[in-house]
């Protein structure tokens, strides 16, 4: 079993258009430093300096990863990762 990773549709473009990508046990940091070697470009725009970025939320089976140990945080087999982009806007 693996950790499913949803990709958001902004990141799509990254990933050949998959929706949904699988990749190991670790930590989150771990998680985007394979889904970079895997899909350049992707790691730059979730982290930086080995931070999540500010505007970007991820969560673990439905749990906010700041509530957790941030980037820091385990994921093991059968986990369901989510990276939700945040959205600003209106008047």
């Amino acid at each position: 079993m693996a950790v499913k990773v949803r990709i958001p549709a902004p990141l799509q473009r990254l990933t050949q258009g998959l929706g949904e990508v699988e990749t190991g046990p670790g930590t989150i940091i771990d998680l985007v430093n394979d889904l970079d070697k895997r899909f350049p470009g992707i790691g730059e725009r979730i982290s930086e300096a080995g931070k999540i970025r500010r505007f970007v939320n991820i969560y673990v089976n439905e749990e906010d990863i700041r509530f957790l140990k941030a980037e820091e945080s385990e994921v093991k087999d059968g986990d369901e990762v989510s990276i939700v982009p945040a959205i600003a806007g209106g008047c």
